[in-house]
């Protein structure tokens, strides 16, 4: 016990001060933490604040994300050809910054990573796996990282899986994400390895062998995306197939708009009581947005500085409204090709300024992913539609056209939406504009083909990895 608490204590200077975390003393506080809940039942009254940090206090958090930002500033003036010209530019002191002049520098956009990517390298470190976000928003950026990067995230992941829970020694975690975003199956992978769960990467393969694998393997936890959990829903469905078929416990999905109607139905079919829908960036790792139980979206502020900026002003978003998220990982997270107030261009809307009372009440909270900025849909001066406003009113027509297949178009202040046919199945003309206005919808329809369905708007399912297995048998082969 007492090695532990040194252990403990290490690893929370650490991220006091800003030092580099050693990994291995990370690894052996998972095995630590897996050997109290082996003895004890529970990881310990003390287990959250390892991870989620004693910041309840506004005070504290500021000055623990005033010092976060001075020492990556420092750094990256120092090490990043970008950010050294950025903060030159604007005439900023890393030493001097704080959170209130935070806005005299630009926000990093996407296309600023794919087109000077080589400036985003960090002098200082060597580059060791390169990953790629999936190009559904445009031309991939290329991501590099180092070898302790590769070790930390896990790392810390794994120890957070365990003190709340949710990856234990006899989880079977099945991971359904394009096999193609390195980073993110290095992590489930390196995850379960730290904490002796078994990992099946699968990929985006056809939803029937994934749905064989769930049942045959007895997978335990889901690793996905929301367009593909709708997939294995529908398939799930056509099969007749039912909670139980399946032995998952939990389901994680990110990188889409999970809709209300989606989950519900998935929590029946699979069985399960527990859907995290999270937030994840390429980008902005190990930086993360979790969901609490009353549909905040909190994120990490030990890691990062998260900002909510006005879609319009660029300043700190008020009460209500509709935000940008912004993020800055901190040194030691990120030392390879880190980012400094990096755009997501995921919108949340901001809460009422009251009280949260939620599990997690700790941690500033708002609510859940909107879409992507550069999709919303804007009718007048302060009348915005959002992807989530019609993915959530699609996804819950009676013909449950999962997942979501939509193009808008705006015109004199009214929505043109185009949907395949079968998604409005069952109703006429007026019933199928009744069923959006009762969302505060106003639509005008147009309808294709269901042939033409893919067409209209890209989904991480589209990324496709076929096998074999798919393949008929030839006769006489």
């Amino acid at each position: 016990m007492l090695e532990t608490g040194v252990r403990q204590l290490r690893m929370a200077m650490g991220m006091v001060w800003g030092r580099r975390l050693n990994t291995r003393n990370l690894a052996r506080l998972v095995a630590d933490s897996l050997a109290t809940l082996e003895e004890f039942g529970e990881p310990g009254a003390d287990a959250g604040e390892v991870i989620d940090g004693p910041l309840a206090d506004p005070a504290a958090r500021r000055d623990f994300a005033t010092r976060g930002v001075r020492r990556t500033a420092a750094r990256l003036a120092a090490q990043s050809p970008f950010y050294a010209r950025r903060f030159s530019a604007a005439g900023v002191d890393p030493a001097r910054l704080d959170l209130d002049g935070l806005g005299a520098i630009p926000v990093t956009l996407k296309r600023d990573l794919v087109e000077r990517a080589d400036d985003f390298q960090c002098a200082d470190v060597a580059r060791y796996l390169a990953t790629r976000t999936t190009g559904t928003t445009g031309r991939p950026a290329e991501i590099w990282l180092s070898r302790y990067e590769m070790e930390l995230w896990p790392a810390l992941g794994a120890l957070a899986g365990v003190l709340r829970g949710e990856l234990l020694p006899d989880d079977v975690l099945q991971v359904n994400v394009s096999s193609r975003a390195t980073g993110s199956v290095h992590l489930n992978v390196a995850g379960c390895r730290l904490v002796g769960a078994a990992c099946r990467v699968l990929g985006i393969v056809p939803p029937d062998e994934a749905l064989d694998s769930l049942t045959d393997r007895g997978a335990t936890l889901l690793a996905t995306v929301p367009s593909y959990l709708a997939e294995l829903e529908v398939a799930a469905r056509r099969r007749g197939m039912g909670p139980g078929d399946f032995q998952l416990r939990s389901i994680d999905v990110g990188g889409e708009v999970l809709s209300t109607s989606l989950a519900q139905a998935v929590r029946q079919t699979f069985g399960v009581t527990t859907i995290r829908d999270l937030f994840a960036m390429t980008e902005v790792v190990p930086v993360f947005g979790r969901t609490c139980s009353q549909g905040h979206l909190h994120f990490d502020i030990n890691m990062g500085l998260v900002e909510y900026l006005d879609l319009e002003t660029g300043e700190p978003a008020e009460p209500g409204a509709l935000a940008t998220v912004v993020v800055t990982p901190f040194f030691p997270y990120r030392e390879c090709m880190p980012v400094f107030r990096y755009d997501t261009r995921d919108v949340v809307r901001c809460l009422p300024g009251d009280a949260l009372t939620c599990e997690v009440a700790g941690l500033p909270g708002t609510g859940p992913i909107e879409g992507k900025a550069d999709s919303l849909l804007r009718l007048g001066p302060t009348d915005v539609v959002t992807p989530r406003q019609l993915t959530e009113a699609i996804e819950a027509l009676p013909a449950k056209p999962w997942p979501a297949r939509f193009r808008t178009t705006v015109d004199n202040g009214r929505i043109r939406l185009t949907l395949p046919a079968s998604a409005v199945a069952g109703l006429d003309e007026t019933e199928a504009a009744g069923h959006f206005a009762d969302r505060g919808l106003e639509v005008d329809l147009a309808l294709v083909g269901d042939d033409e369905a893919t067409a209209l708007r890209a989904l991480r399912s589209d990324l496709h990895e076929t096998t074999f297995a798919a393949r008929p048998a030839l006769i006489g082969a």
